[in-house]
């Protein structure tokens, strides 16, 4: 297989992205390792691998936490965060200590380690609100939330951290992930919203807001294919499924796909603060390391609902 032989730690391994590729890893041959301290993950997310993999609830703003974790590894997928912008807008304190003090903690041992490569999860917000789209990464970086401030933080402390150390590093800006355990944002609150009532759905905003989505297996596919390319250590890159589609026909393909054709649809026409109206990626830089989405919207959203993994409350 693809990873055997080797070690991998997935920081954040419990919450919903970082799973996808704990599953991955472990398919592939993988010898991995999760550090994650619960706040925002569930261990039924890992029911499906636990057996074959080493399991560590702590902490990555404890310093030796993370030494301990990360000796020995030959690859860290460093996903753990906090990944709301509303809730960086709530304490913006835990924001800051997780997504900049944890990394630089990551990075710190990784450096001691001699890792192989650091693949951190960035986010589109570092972008803030794109002057174009579709947005590249020569686009300008101008983060509009505590959480796209705290996310480049972490791109900057790692490319530092590859400039002075050699610390092989590669930082991969996340636009909108989706499918089976994801636990808020748009289509899962939509999808749990209707559960609870099919035939009213209030929808966040105007509906006009842009999102460009990428199903759970595609981006892990995405962390493993650049884990491995040389071509894009020291850089950072976009990930996105090249599917951008409005909130509006967001709405009608879910309920296409639940089958609610008399479900009556409002929009509040704002949004929370920090939010974007417009995210659209271009992914040619991933593209040329042979990477592709291979799960269409449609089908995606399928995938999702029959997972019967959107469980719990809406965050709006």
């Amino acid at each position: 297989m693809e990873w055997s032989g080797t070690k991998a730690l997935v920081t954040g391994g419990a919450g919903f992205v970082p799973s996808h590729i704990v599953d991955l890893l472990v398919e592939q041959g993988a010898t991995v390792t999760v550090l994650d301290n619960m706040q925002a993950g569930r261990d039924e997310n890992l029911t499906q691998v636990r057996d074959r993999i080493t399991f560590l609830q702590d902490d990555i703003r404890d310093p030796a936490v993370v030494r301990e974790a990360v000796a020995g590894q030959d690859y860290v997928f460093h996903l753990a965060a906090n990944a709301s912008v509303p809730g960086s807008v709530k304490d913006p304190r835990y924001d800051l200590e997780t997504n900049s003090v944890g990394t630089f903690n990551v990075l710190e041992a990784a450096k001691d380690a001699g890792v192989r490569r650091v693949v951190y999860a960035s986010s589109a917000a570092v972008y803030g609100a794109p002057e174009y789209v579709p947005t590249d990464e020569k686009h300008r970086l101008q983060p509009t939330s505590f959480y796209g401030l705290s996310k480049l933080n972490g791109e900057q402390l790692g490319l530092m951290f590859h400039q002075m150390y050699e610390v092989p590093f590669t930082a991969v800006r996340i636009f909108n992930t989706y499918g089976p355990r994801q636990p808020r944002y748009v289509l899962a609150d939509l999808v749990r919203k209707l559960m609870k009532n099919p035939r009213e759905l209030e929808v966040l905003g105007t509906g006009k807001q842009v999102r460009d989505y990428a199903f759970a297996s595609d981006t892990a596919g995405a962390f493993l294919a650049v884990a491995r390319a040389e071509s894009l250590n020291g850089e950072a890159c976009n990930i996105s499924g090249g599917n951008p589609v409005s909130i509006r026909d967001l709405v009608s393909i879910i309920l296409k796909t639940m089958d609610l054709p008399d479900c009556k649809v409002s929009y509040t026409g704002q949004s929370w603060r920090g939010d974007i109206d417009h995210l659209e990626a271009n992914i040619e830089k991933i593209r040329g390391i042979g990477y592709a989405p291979q799960v269409s919207l449609e089908d995606g959203i399928r995938r999702t609902i029959e997972s019967g993994t959107i469980v719990g409350e809406s965050e709006f």
